[in-house]
């Protein structure tokens, strides 16, 4: 990596950290460069403004996130139904760090709802990302209506990570696991019925 690559990524790495610690619109481009170490005319060479340097944060976290989500439960899962359910208790780790501040996209929409198109799309892309990640694994575990299950168990998963920040707790995932098991169980009797 040549060294004006390691300074554009190091400064979206610091800004993604300040982001989600301190929300978009309470993070200043100062503040950005200040913990980067990196002058305002490199921020300006790669990016046009903060929006930009926003969307790129973003698009690394998706492609972190995905790729952890994914990756874990290839790893810790057998059979695509045990994965359905395995989601759930990697949302309890996540939940237990101690930097969890909530999900960046929906943070990201809700500050910026009406405001940056982009922004607000890039966010709701990576919801329909996840949502079809779980209608894939219903699919693979042949269950019948899995793009429905995928809403629903899609639907647990954003109350949990609402209410886990809410709270402060990581139960929630055990609760909204509790949920999702009952929807998979019930799936996959409709499927033995067939």
């Amino acid at each position: 990596m040549d060294v004006a690559s390691s300074r554009r990524d190091h400064l979206v790495e610091t800004a993604l950290r300040l982001f989600y610690r301190n929300g978009f619109h309470a993070t200043g481009i100062d503040t950005i460069l200040a913990e980067s170490g990196v002058a305002k005319m490199t921020l300006y060479k790669y990016f046009k403004g903060k929006d930009d340097l926003i969307l790129a944060a973003l698009e690394l976290r998706d492609r972190r996130w995905l790729a952890w989500f994914d990756e874990e439960l290839k790893r810790r899962g057998k059979a695509p139904i045990d994965r359905l359910l395995l989601q759930f208790d990697l949302l309890g780790e996540w939940f237990a760090g101690d930097d969890f501040r909530g999900c960046l996209f929906v943070n990201a929409a809700s500050e910026y709802c009406g405001l940056d198109e982009r922004i607000a799309e890039l966010a709701a892309r990576h919801k329909r990302l996840v949502r079809d990640r779980i209608g894939r694994l219903a699919e693979e575990a042949g269950l019948r209506k899995s793009a429905a299950l995928a809403d629903q168990l899609a639907l647990l998963v954003e109350g949990a990570i609402v209410m886990a920040l809410m709270e402060a707790s990581p139960r929630w995932a055990a609760t909204a696991k509790a949920a999702a098991r009952v929807l998979v169980e019930a799936a996959a009797a409709e499927k033995q019925a067939r």
